[in-house]
C-alpha cells in the first residue's frame, strides 16, 4: 500500500475547500492507495498524474520505487492546470 504525503500548497488548498468537497477528495485519495496507477491519468508533457474527483482535480506524483503518492496540488478543474 502506498503512503500519502501532502505538499504545503496542497494542504492550504484543501483547507480552503468546503467540508463536503474536502472529505470527498480525502476519501478518494485513501481509496487509490492500493493501486494508484489504475485510477489516474498521466499529464501530457509532465511527470505528474491527475486524479478526477467530480469538478476538482488532484495533481499527483507517484513514486513506485518508494511506494509514495505525493499530492502536489488540489483545485477546481478550471484553475488547477494553470
Amino acid at each position: 500500500m502506498f503512503e500519502l504525503l501532502y505538499s504545503n500548497q496542497a494542504l492550504k488548498q484543501l483547507e480552503k475547500l468546503e467540508k463536503s468537497v474536502k472529505e470527498r477528495i480525502i476519501r478518494t485519495l485513501e481509496r487509490i492507495r492500493i493501486r494508484p496507477v489504475s485510477h489516474v491519468k498521466k499529464l501530457v508533457s509532465s511527470p505528474y498524474f491527475r486524479l478526477r474527483v467530480g469538478d476538482y482535480r488532484v495533481i499527483l506524483n507517484i513514486k513506485n520505487d518508494e511506494m509514495i503518492i505525493l499530492v502536489i496540488e488540489v483545485g477546481h478543474r478550471r484553475n488547477v492546470y494553470k
